[in-house]
């Protein structure tokens, strides 16, 4: 269909504006990266270099250029390559559909915005007939990279569903191990659960029509199930990881270790999520110990829970990060955020298993488990440490937590 549509349109077009193309692709393809990272409605891109946004589209043009060029035939399977390409790396980097549409107009208007000098030369049927080629070509490549964009996700879909029975004989000994939170973890995973099996249900039926299609909409409820794959899968490997520290099967790896390494690394996993929220992540390690033995693994553990935590229930200002050495062979770090605040009554069962502060004009974020700072303060202990909080409604919480410079393992002691 795209060769047919192409090849009619280049026939009614009789000046050759493929050579200026082609002469153009590396600006217009600058442009174009320049325009997504500008555009506050593509937000994958804030976390990518300039090669990853540009990804295949230099193939897209350049394939146009041949279509826009009599001289040359039709490079309709560069493009279609090109745009199925776009569509699988799209989907690994996280782009939701509605960004791959924006990021189409864009190209198309980068396009024209270069070519417009050119087509003000030809007669309004020329100008017409231009435009008509540029955008058959760029519709038929927003169709492949849908079409390939689709099939990745729902791969990813498949990978989740995997994930998810492997993990269930392990979480059936677990449930069998300990009954005491059964209810509130059945409550958890309810509704991500039906989520998963009513859209799951609508695919099959679907597919089985033959009418899945690559539509928003369709994307959309993919998202969705993927989401709520991944919700799943976080309720039971926080439910895991605390059973492992019951069970007594976690084991301390220590080594001599770099504080302002482990927090910088921290920085840059949460980063992201930060972003995304519009928070300013600030750590201030000037005072930081030079050296700690520790297990750098379950410390950036710690850290990465209290900041998630802090970023989660933050709506605008800031998560502080901040280091300290103290006497007595002690250093502290500190994670303080801006956002809502934990009552006092709150405060003295936080750390329980399961167990949230009441919010009052909110909701709980739907990634929360009652499970983080469980989690964390059993690894605190692990490694021979104290946590605390400090919180105030409406201002924000800050952790304290306190270590040994050298932590020792049970049979050293």
């Amino acid at each position: 269909m795209l060769d047919t549509k192409c090849q009619s349109a280049q026939k009614l077009f009789m000046i050759n504006f493929g050579q200026l193309l082609e002469e153009k692709t590396d600006a217009i393809a600058q442009k174009w990266v320049s325009a997504v990272i500008e555009d506050r409605q593509i937000h994958s891109s804030d976390n990518l270099d300039r090669p990853a946004i540009e990804n295949h589209v230099k193939n897209v043009l350049t394939a146009l250029a041949t279509v826009l060029d009599q001289a040359q035939e039709n490079d309709i399977e560069t493009i279609a390559t090109a745009s199925l390409e776009h569509g699988v790396v799209r989907a690994k980097q996280g782009f939701d559909a509605t960004e791959i549409a924006r990021e189409y107009h864009l190209l198309r208007s980068t396009i024209l915005a270069h070519l417009r000098g050119d087509l003000l030369q030809g007669s309004p049927e020329e100008i017409f007939r231009a435009m008509s080629i540029v955008n058959t070509v760029v519709d038929a490549a927003i169709s492949q990279c849908f079409k390939s964009y689709v099939g990745e996700r729902l791969h990813e879909l498949e990978q989740l569903q995997n994930q998810l029975s492997l993990t269930n004989q392990e979480l059936t000994r677990l449930v069998r191990a300990s009954q005491d939170n059964l209810s509130l973890l059945a409550h958890e995973l309810k509704s991500p659960l039906t989520s998963i099996i009513g859209y799951s249900e609508l695919f099959m039926r679907q597919q089985r029509s033959g009418k899945v299609k690559d539509t928003v909409s369709s994307l959309e409820h993919i998202d969705r199930v993927i989401r709520s794959g991944r919700q799943i899968l976080r309720l039971i490997n926080d439910a895991l990881e605390f059973a492992r520290y019951e069970a007594g099967k976690m084991r301390l790896q220590l080594e001599s270790s770099d504080v302002r390494t482990v927090i910088k690394t921290v920085v840059e996993v949460m980063q992201p999520l930060a972003d995304s929220r519009g928070l300013l992540l600030v750590p201030d390690c000037n005072h930081a110990p030079d050296r700690v033995l520790t297990d750098p693994f379950r410390l950036q553990q710690i850290m990465v829970n209290l900041v998630s935590n802090a970023i989660r229930y933050t709506k605008t200002g800031s998560i502080g990060i901040e280091c300290n050495l103290l006497a007595d062979s002690r250093w502290v770090i500190e994670i303080s955020d801006t956002g809502v605040g934990i009552a006092p009554e709150d405060q003295s069962r936080i750390f329980d298993p399961f167990s949230r502060a009441i919010l009052s004009d909110q909701q709980h974020p739907p990634d929360s488990t009652g499970l983080g700072l469980t989690i964390v303060r059993r690894l605190v202990e692990l490694l021979q440490g104290e946590i605390s909080l400090v919180s105030q409604i409406g201002v924000g919480t800050t952790f304290k937590v306190v270590f040994p410079l050298e932590v020792k393992l049970e049979d050293d002691a």
